[in-house]
């Protein structure tokens, strides 16, 4: 149990350390939440467990918007994790998570969403359940505050079975007629109007003045590129900040949801990765041929993550006994540097994801159970800001990462003797890493007392 909790107070003082970006011992504050977590746990025994990681999307945020980016992050952490000690299950937690991640002014997705070209509101989301393997997913959907919570009624209702004269149930509506199947399941409308933020109607405007201007330019083919790349060195990948959330429930049980008001200035009737099944979430429960369970929620250039499948690639890849290893070699060789994307310039993504199993004991006991979960995310753009949280912790965390330009693709792999030593010398820099790895120990019914399993770290 030592080595494990070890692992959880260093997961602890990590995030904290880039939080408050202040130099403080890493060791001395390791012992100390080492410490903590194992007495609450004793005083605890029989806690909910439970776990949520969530994202505000991978693209650019600015630095005057990064403490309201953080704070949505930990709203919806703790939003998710009120459910699940309420007893409600992977699916229903996370969806109470992308709720709150959509109703942020802040986000793309839900209120404030990105306008498209005609200056209108269109939403994609999607859910996907990792016990029963149902998923529900609207595109292009307007007039609707919350779209995953349509998502989320159609893969229930899916759940039901056959509907009348053994027609099967929709799992995937777009436009007006999702629209009208959600008023009449009970979810209300909400004028476009009343969607749009000052936020996203200054971004409209702005980006409609810059098309007029481009529109004036000579369009000859090295006009164009030269466009192309001044407006992409403008806008950065900000219009790419897609949510999503990932969670684990005290049964193990997984479930991935992903949200997007889209690209900015899209066509109207345009639906992105958020919507498109295996592209913007994968959830699914560790079964005979998979060993773990997994979950996955993207976020980028939904062209790009569409023509990859990013979210069912990553889980697949999650099933592979080094986890960090995996995760890099599916962002390199199924994303990076897909054939599928051999055309594009840039290629815009970041994913979260999360795997569990659980614990075998020594020697088995009812009241004694626990489940080793496993959280790491990756991305290709400016920065992607994440937030999570356990059942048992006392608040949500949260942290931004921001990858250097002359760095796109480092990766620091951390384990119980480097990551001090890599935190000391990067001078708690450590967001620089393309990659983070945190381990996490949870004891879902009581305290996980195991010194091993398949996730134990070992020395590279």
């Amino acid at each position: 149990m030592t080595g494990l909790s070890r692992y959880a107070g260093v997961m602890e003082n990590l995030m904290n350390s880039a939080e408050e970006q202040q130099p403080s011992s890493p060791q001395a504050n390791s012992w100390s939440n080492q410490q903590d977590s194992v007495s609450s746990k004793n005083q605890n025994p029989k806690s909910v467990g439970g776990f949520v990681l969530v994202h505000a999307g991978a693209g650019y945020h600015s630095e005057s918007k990064a403490k309201e980016y953080k704070h949505v992050c930990k709203r919806a952490c703790q939003r998710a994790v009120d459910r699940l000690k309420a007893g409600a299950f992977a699916v229903e937690a996370v969806a109470a998570a992308l709720v709150e991640l959509e109703d942020s002014p802040f986000t793309n997705a839900g209120m404030g969403s990105n306008l498209n070209l005609s200056g209108e509101i269109e939403c994609d989301a999607s859910i996907m359940d990792g016990k029963s393997l149902h998923y529900g997913a609207v595109g292009a959907i307007s007039g609707i505050k919350n779209p995953v919570l349509v998502a989320n009624r159609l893969l229930n209702e899916a759940q039901k079975g056959k509907l009348s004269a053994g027609r099967i149930p929709p799992c995937f509506l777009v436009g007006q007629g999702a629209h009208d199947w959600a008023v009449t399941h009970g979810i209300p409308p909400c004028p476009s109007e009343k969607m749009a933020t000052k936020f996203s109607l200054s971004a409209y405007k702005r980006n409609k003045r810059k098309m007029e201007l481009a529109e004036k330019m000579d369009t000859g083919h090295n006009q164009t590129k030269k466009r192309r790349q001044s407006s992409e060195n403008e806008n950065g990948s900000g219009c790419l900040d897609t949510v999503g959330a990932i969670v684990v429930d005290q049964e193990g049980n997984v479930a991935a949801a992903v949200s997007s008001g889209g690209l900015a200035m899209k066509h109207p009737g345009r639906v992105g990765q958020a919507a498109h099944y295996g592209c913007g979430c994968w959830a699914e429960n560790a079964c005979n041929m998979n060993p773990y369970s997994t979950a996955v929620s993207t976020s980028g250039c939904g062209e790009h993550l569409i023509r990859t499948m990013l979210a069912r690639e990553c889980s697949a890849a999650m099933q592979s006994e080094d986890a960090h290893q995996a995760l890099l070699e599916a962002m390199q060789h199924k994303f990076i540097s897909s054939p599928f994307l051999a055309s594009e310039d840039r290629v815009l993504g970041g994913v979260i994801v999360l795997r569990c199993c659980r614990c075998v004991e020594a020697q088995p006991s009812q009241d004694i159970q626990g489940a080793l979960v496993e959280f790491l995310w990756s991305h290709t753009t400016e920065s992607m800001c994440v937030g999570y949280m356990s059942a048992q912790d006392s608040k949500a965390k949260s942290a931004s990462l921001v990858i250097p330009l002359l760095w796109p693709y480092l990766v620091l792999k951390y384990h119980e003797q480097s990551l001090l030593q890599v935190l000391h010398h990067w001078g708690y820099q450590y967001q620089s890493a393309y990659l983070l790895n945190v381990l996490c120990v949870l004891g879902f019914v009581g305290e996980c007392e195991h010194t091993s399993s398949p996730f134990t770290p070992v020395p590279t």
